[in-house]
């Protein structure tokens, strides 16, 4: 693969603005670092960044993305909009003759090195969590944002890889290789010596672009960032800058009596940054990074021995990161060759997963509970007064594990998890019951489709017959519903469900006319403070949801992946909940669309079947009477008549929606969720 070349022009553009509430938080790595390079700027080149390949930092940009462009955190996510960034995005790039080619973490390392700043900074996110549920803009990533990021990507065939471990040094390694720059907003990235630098996210001007007579002309304006500025200008040697970030204190290492040491020693005022230029300046004096750790120990006073074996280990943790070893995606990137297992998963992950697995079509949790039997919940937008909405989806990973790990009495997976503010744990016994029991993990890819579904569709608790009127890409979203609506708790009332419905009709009405126009009209901003109750439910609703996906995935996909970033808009769903408690039909805010009234009973009606008894629900839910559905005014018997009305009848009832809808819009004007034909039903007919 051909390095391509990288314009450059000498001298100092001025530093980008900032998403606000992002700052620092996205962010890991030495703390202050960032901070002292933007004090600096002079450390830049501009950049007119074009014909290259590019080597993206993932995740990193999944959220610089979705913090900077102003998109719903408070309801559970804007995932249409963010879609439409994604796309926007990877068109810029492409204008420009730029090949990305993205990066994401895979399982948590295995040593542990980062365990206590993981657990710091998970608290810190509840807490921000639940500054947010209270109407603040906290930086906390909607639950399925992640997969709408890899799931677009892998629309617009952008090349993804997920590491078996954390990305930071196969993304460094990776671009040493190639020769191309980095884009990431990591401060870990300013350490690695990348021949060809580092574009950080926050000055990467993708949306203004830059044009030079022609299209092939196009650039991106950016800075450019190298390791021998950054040395030249501190005036150290360059093989002493590892053991600069550890002694500062990074992910890996964090030395109190030093940093200490080099804060005493800082201006006041000066922050992070003030005590990261002390230890730059005694730093100038070392000529090895033996001679500066030698000297760091000296500096610490007397230490046992313990300690001071304590301190060498965390130093030598600390800068052995930013040794970069061969690059094991190279391969997968250029000739789709599956990489290597890590040594320590060899004889746990089986080998048909490598491939899966390194292409994000297997959730990287499963390399977690096969390698340290431990999984970390995500962060949900939600009052710490309220339960961790994913114990509702326990029963589902419960499941998962069960297939990852067997049946065995004594096996347990710990789930870290929110306990009000505090970061709690929980030890979970995965579940191998009914026909799971048949599966073996070692060849599950090879297990009949039949049997899979039936595992699947037992751990949600619905039988086939339910789904089969539905199209057949929305069949998970409404079995997971079911789900949802017997396993959620409190249980969710009438308008939730039907909010919930009207959001997944809508999405689906414009996800078949596709195309921003149908984007926009679609969009709804949602101003005011989250519903406590409401946002809870729904939060219950997005883990069923995830946790699913996952499983579906584990499974093979015995039902089809839906199209994640149209199954829930947050700010719309809210404002129909709303409208629904004031007494609005729901019929009647799918105006003038006969087709959106049909899928809409269509799924309501699936969902509304009496329940199955399920052991998951006997199990999580002893005690409980079962929910009695609400009769269904005007349902069609037959699901499939629904999509097969004759044009006569389509037409007298969009004219009576039309009726409807002048009504409402004299209520509320420009209130109208669908506002376009769809081929839905041609669509359906075609499966």
């Amino acid at each position: 693969m051909k390095h391509k070349e990288i314009r450059l022009e000498s001298g100092i553009i001025t530093r980008a603005a900032e998403a606000p509430g992002l700052s620092s938080r996205l962010r890991m790595g030495v703390q202050g670092l960032c901070s002292l390079i933007e004090a600096n700027s002079q450390i830049y080149q501009d950049v007119r960044f074009r014909d290259s390949q590019l080597v993206i930092d993932g995740f990193n940009l999944c959220y610089w993305l979705y913090f900077r462009s102003g998109l719903d955190q408070n309801h559970g996510g804007e995932y249409a909009a963010f879609e439409d960034l994604i796309g926007k995005f990877v068109k810029a790039l492409k204008d420009c003759r730029i090949e990305p080619y993205v990066v994401v973490d895979g399982g948590t390392d295995i040593t542990d090195k980062k365990l206590e700043t993981l657990r710091s900074s998970a608290e810190d996110r509840f807490r921000r969590a639940h500054a947010a549920a209270l109407g603040g803009r906290e930086s906390i990533l909607p639950p399925l944002a992640k997969q709408v990021f890899k799931q677009t990507l892998a629309r617009l065939e952008v090349p993804v890889a997920q590491c078996f471990a954390e990305a930071d040094r196969e993304i460094a390694a990776l671009a040493s290789e190639w020769e191309c720059p980095v884009l990431s907003n990591d401060s870990d990235f300013y350490i690695f010596d990348l021949p060809a630098g580092l574009l950080p996210i926050t000055h990467f001007q993708w949306e203004a672009g830059g044009r030079n007579g022609s299209w092939r002309e196009s650039f991106i304006r950016c800075k450019s960032y190298t390791t021998s500025s950054f040395c030249t200008l501190f005036n150290i040697q360059p093989h002493v800058l590892p053991v600069f970030a550890a002694l500062a204190g990074n992910d890996y290492v964090k030395l109190q009596e030093l940093t200490s040491c080099w804060a005493r020693s800082a201006p006041a005022g000066g922050g992070s940054a003030g005590r990261l230029k002390v230890l730059l300046c005694w730093l100038r004096g070392f000529q090895r990074p033996q001679e500066a750790v030698e000297a760091a120990l000296r500096l610490m006073g007397d230490l046992s021995r313990q300690r001071e074996a304590e301190v060498l280990q965390g130093l030598s943790l600390g800068t052995e990161e930013y040794q970069l070893p061969p690059s094991y995606l190279r391969r997968f990137f250029t000739d789709g060759t599956a990489p290597p297992l890590l040594p320590e998963a060899v004889g746990l992950v089986p080998d048909w997963a490598r491939l899966p697995l390194t292409q994000g079509r297997l959730t990287r949790h499963m390399l977690d509970v096969l390698l340290l039997k431990r999984v970390s919940l995500g962060v949900m937008v939600d009052h710490s007064s309220l339960p961790s909405a994913y114990l509702t989806s326990r029963p589902l990973r419960q499941v998962m594990y069960g297939l990852l790990l067997g049946g065995g009495r004594k096996l347990r997976v710990e789930e870290t998890d929110r306990e009000g503010l505090l970061l709690g744990s929980c030890m979970v016994r995965p579940a191998l019951r009914g026909v799971a029991q048949q599966l073996k993990l070692d060849s599950l890819d090879k297990a009949a489709h039949s049997l899979r579904l039936q595992v699947l569709l037992e751990a949600l608790g619905v039988k086939p017959a339910r789904l089969s009127g539905l199209p057949p890409h929305l069949r998970l979203p409404v079995a997971v519903t079911c789900y949802w609506m017997r396993e959620a708790s409190p249980p969710p009332d009438r308008s939730l469900l039907e909010a919930l419905m009207l959001g997944l009709v809508t999405g689906e009405m414009h996800r078949e006319s596709a195309g921003s126009s149908a984007l926009r009209s679609m969009k709804t901003h949602c101003s005011q403070k989250p519903d406590l109750g409401v946002a809870h439910a729904y939060n219950q609703w997005q883990a069923c949801m995830k946790d699913s996906i996952h499983l579906n995935q584990l499974l093979g996909c015995p039902l089809p992946e839906p199209h994640i970033a149209w199954l829930y808009q947050g700010p719309l769903v809210h404002q129909l909940v709303d409208r629904l408690r004031r007494a609005t039909k729901p019929e009647l805010l799918l105006s003038r669309n006969s087709t959106g009234i049909q899928l809409y009973r269509a799924l309501l009606a699936a969902v509304l079947q009496p329940q199955e008894t399920t052991a998951s629900s006997a199990a999580g839910k002893r005690g409980k009477p079962p929910q009695q559905p609400e009769p269904l005014d005007d349902l069609t018997a037959s699901l499939q008549r629904l999509f097969l009305l004759d044009e006569d009848k389509e037409e007298e009832e969009e004219s009576t929606a039309g009726a409807r809808s002048a009504a409402i819009a004299e209520e509320d004007p420009g209130w109208q969720l669908v506002s376009m034909r769809t081929h839905f039903r041609a669509k359906d007919r075609g499966h």
